[in-house]
């Protein structure tokens, strides 16, 4: 058996604006000016958010936490010049729900951020990844 793969179609509608997606599934609008979508860098930042959020829901699920809100806002500073990668990368989370508290958050959010999450592992190892937490009632 080969090794697990993922694959999308994008295509050009008109500028910089094109659409992509999995087979089967709705398609997202992108946007390279950022002006009628989501860029492809902010898409970046929103699929590192969402696949943490995944792993974090899992796991506080399974410390028995029930959440009620669990919101993550990400700022990715990028260097001046091309490529104008990411060179860092802060979660700020805000969480809610009964058993939240913030040691079984940042437990859930460190596993994620260093073992599970595949957009973070992805990622150039040299970024600097930071989060702030807020344990809301």
């Amino acid at each position: 058996m080969g090794a697990p793969q993922a694959s999308i179609v994008a295509r050009w509608r008109e500028g910089l604006v094109f659409e992509g997606g999995a087979a089967g599934q709705p398609a997202v609008t992108v946007d390279g000016d950022s002006k009628a979508a989501t860029s492809p860098v902010e898409l970046l930042l929103v699929a590192a958010a969402t696949c943490t959020m995944a792993d974090v829901v899992i796991i506080l699920q399974k410390q028995r936490v029930q959440l009620r809100v669990l919101d993550v806002a990400v700022k990715g500073t990028r260097r001046e010049t091309d490529p104008r990668r990411f060179t860092a990368v802060h979660f700020d989370w805000t969480v809610a729900g009964t058993g939240a508290d913030e040691t079984k958050t940042r437990r859930a959010i460190d596993l994620s951020l260093e073992k599970y999450c595949s957009v973070m592992a992805s990622l150039a190892p040299d970024i600097t990844v930071t989060y702030d937490v807020t344990v809301a009632a």
